[in-house]
């Protein structure tokens, strides 16, 4: 027998699930239009909710539309992913040994992606 507890989703599941839905739109969109393109049977509450959150966190941006708002990505996946990285290094105070760390756990062809890039000299994409 399965709880409740158990039939959750994994933590930042939810939030990766209406990004998804709001990067394959490519306009903004409502919560009710989320709820719909999730189609995962998700109160619009709940789907309003975690679009309140993602705003307040920066990681989407909205717009009125009639009484509500209409959200959108402010940043493509990469650039999530690249700001996630950051909020980590930020958390740690040895910075420093977080980055040590890092590198020395990339494979060989990321770490060679890496120094590529490093050396490169050129200005990369922010995403933002």
């Amino acid at each position: 027998m399965t709880s409740a507890k158990d039939e959750r989703r994994p933590a930042g599941g939810l939030e990766a699930s209406v990004m998804a839905a709001l990067w394959a739109a490519g306009a903004p969109l409502t919560p009710g239009r989320v709820q719909t393109e999730l189609g995962s049977g998700l109160a619009r509450t709940t789907v309003t909710t975690i679009l309140s959150r993602l705003h307040e966190k920066g990681i989407v941006g909205r717009e009125r539309q009639g009484r509500g708002f209409a959200y959108f990505p402010v940043q493509d996946p990469h650039g999530l992913t690249a700001r996630r990285m950051h909020t980590e290094l930020d958390r740690d105070e040895d910075r420093e040994t977080a980055l040590a760390r890092f590198v020395a756990q990339l494979s060989p062809d990321d770490e060679r992606l890496l120094r590529d890039l490093l050396e490169s000299g050129e200005p990369l994409e922010s995403g933002e």
